[in-house]
């Protein structure tokens, strides 16, 4: 570790701190319906949609109809994605002639980018088509993460009224999320990215001479547009096989710093846009605390467990000294390696600009835990935020029992019908992980897919598990995953790590909703002091500790005793 690394690393963190504001504020007023500086050139195009949609602006929904409509935009983008990959050879802009994709991988991917996972079975550059690629996989980007967002935005909603049967309208925040966020904030980014060095164009490649005389294809595209709403919408799917560790999507450590923090910015200001909304701006603030000292901390665990390195390159005879370089760029160091890996973890991304698998056992076991906890930290766009307010209630339910208290959170009474629901949310990551962790474990076809047997081989599995059913979308690359087995069930994983924990989210937001919203008293309990951050800490580490540390000892804190012992299996 250097001073240069953390300065590297201190001065992302704020640079996201200082858009916190000013993004949260912009999105509150989107959000409340505000006239906004965008408004005079895009207040007709969203009226014009509504026109065409049939859709009343002015009518809310409950939480049912709320979630019905998020369901049926899912069903109808899956559907079409699925149709535009079955029928990729028909389709226009396919200069690569490429085939049709398989049923089963056109399955697992079109789920994939439904969910806001973008978990990759295949090589961008030879399997999909700019058709493919910009009007189905970037289009879902765009809406995948527009759905978190709005979902957020209900939520939140939910804590700000009193005694209020609805939550806003799903097609109008939907609308607004793409319009006047995500669209606005994606052109500016990917022009930043094509100055930074990004192809933007639709030839298919271009030959190069290389330095031994040579002639070399390069794959090309429309790739700087599919970043932006890549990074900037936590979907995190690659245009080239390799991710951010690819040349033309991630050249210099700057555009590395840029895809880092288009990462965070969003899902770190819609923090303060909850405090801002509920009238709590101190509550928005605690989160935010919450979020930077876990995340700060695995992003030390990483950079610290890279740069010590492995001791077995020291029995080799090899100079160890500048730390676990195996599947990093050198364009980004070890620090810039060790900040995205934590981040995209920690942000449900997914994108990558080193391989995950070939990071030291704890430098790898960190970035699985950060996904772990939930996705959290602070999460994916919307469902982040979501996600710490289920923490958020349990960690008042535990203060309200050791206290002897009804819980309480910003007003609103915590009951068994709020916890019942948190609960059904928190246990579906456990469920779904461990339990097709352990059937593929057991499984010979699905064994046969791994690269490494022993620990590794393990957490290559467990390690898809967390990613698909976190919604996250990064792997441990030695697992080959695109077989009849992964591609189902880890699409059925993502279904599950996306649907079966916002449904419940859903009702509990209709049912704080409906509840009286009383002011503070001197029995209250504070939910915005340093005392509740570390409660809030302890759970969210608590949950995931007690649910995942088995299978981690079994994985790659086995292969970290056995790396320092000087073997390996």
């Amino acid at each position: 570790m250097t001073f240069i690394g953390w300065l590297q690393i201190a001065a992302l963190f704020l640079a996201v701190l200082a858009a916190v504001k000013p993004l949260g504020l912009h999105m509150v007023r989107v959000f409340t319906g505000e006239r906004t500086f965008l408004s005079p050139l895009l207040r007709p195009v969203e009226a014009g949609f509504y026109r065409l949609a049939g859709v009343d602006e002015r009518k809310e929904q409950g939480w049912l109809a709320y979630t019905l409509s998020m369901l049926a935009v899912s069903i109808a983008g899956f559907v079409l994605l699925y149709a535009i990959l079955r029928l990729q050879a028909f389709l226009p802009l396919n200069p690569q002639g490429f085939g049709n994709v398989a049923p089963d991988l056109a399955f697992n991917t079109a789920v994939s980018f439904v969910t806001n996972t973008n978990w990759q079975n295949y090589a961008g550059e030879a399997t999909m088509s700019h058709f493919s690629q910009m009007a189905g996989l970037t289009v879902q980007n765009f809406l995948s993460a527009a759905t978190g967002i709005a979902l957020a935005v209900a939520l939140t909603r939910a804590f700000a009224r009193s005694k209020a049967a609805t939550l806003g309208n799903f097609w109008v925040d939907f609308t607004r999320a793409n319009l006047y966020v995500l669209l606005p904030l994606a052109i500016v980014v990917a022009l930043a990215f094509v100055a930074l060095g990004l192809p933007q164009t639709l030839d298919a490649s271009a030959t190069a001479t290389t330095l031994e005389g040579g002639r070399q294809v390069l794959s090309l595209g429309p790739v700087a547009s599919q970043e932006a709403i890549k990074q900037l919408g936590t979907n995190g799917g690659g245009f080239f096989n390799a991710n951010a560790a690819h040349p033309f999507e991630n050249p210099t450590a700057l555009s590395s710093l840029l895809n880092i923090f288009a990462m965070l910015v969003i899902s770190a200001a819609l923090t303060y846009s909850f405090g801002q909304m509920t009238g709590e701006r101190r509550q928005g603030w605690a989160f935010l605390a919450t979020i930077a000292i876990l995340l700060i901390a695995g992003v030390g665990a990483v950079y610290w467990a890279e740069s010590a390195g492995n001791p077995i390159l020291d029995e080799l005879g090899l100079d160890a000294a500048a730390g676990n370089m195996e599947g990093k760029e050198i364009r980004f160091g070890m620090a810039g390696s060790a900040l995205y890996a934590a981040v995209t973890t920690g942000v449900s991304d997914g994108g990558v600009n080193a391989m995950h698998g070939s990071l030291t056992p704890l430098g790898g076991l960190v970035p699985m835990f950060l996904i772990q906890l939930g996705e959290i930290l602070p999460g994916g766009t919307g469902s982040g935020l979501y996600g710490l307010v289920v923490f958020a209630l349990l960690a008042v339910f535990v203060a309200g029992l050791m206290v002897g208290r009804t819980p309480e959170f910003l007003g609103k009474k915590i009951d068994g019908r709020e916890m019942k629901y948190a609960m059904l949310a928190v246990l579906i990551l456990p469920v779904a992980i461990l339990g097709f962790s352990a059937v593929s474990a057991m499984l010979p076809a699905a064994v046969a897919s791994i690269g490494t047997p022993g620990p590794h081989g393990l957490s290559e599995i467990l390690y898809a598990f967390t990613s698909a059913t976190g919604n996250n979308g990064s792997a441990f690359g030695g697992l080959s995953g695109n077989t009849l087995w992964y591609n189902t069930t880890l699409g059925l994983a993502m279904l599950l790590g996306r649907f079966a924990y916002v449904v419940p989210v859903m009702a509990i937001a209709g049912s704080i909703a409906a509840k009286v919203k009383s002011p503070a008293s001197t029995g209250t309990f504070p939910t915005h002091t340093p005392l509740f951050v570390g409660l809030l800490i302890g759970i969210i580490l608590i949950l995931g500790g007690l649910q995942f540390f088995p299978a981690l000892a079994l994985g790659p804190i086995v292969e970290h005793f056995a790396m320092l012992a000087g073997t390996t299996f």
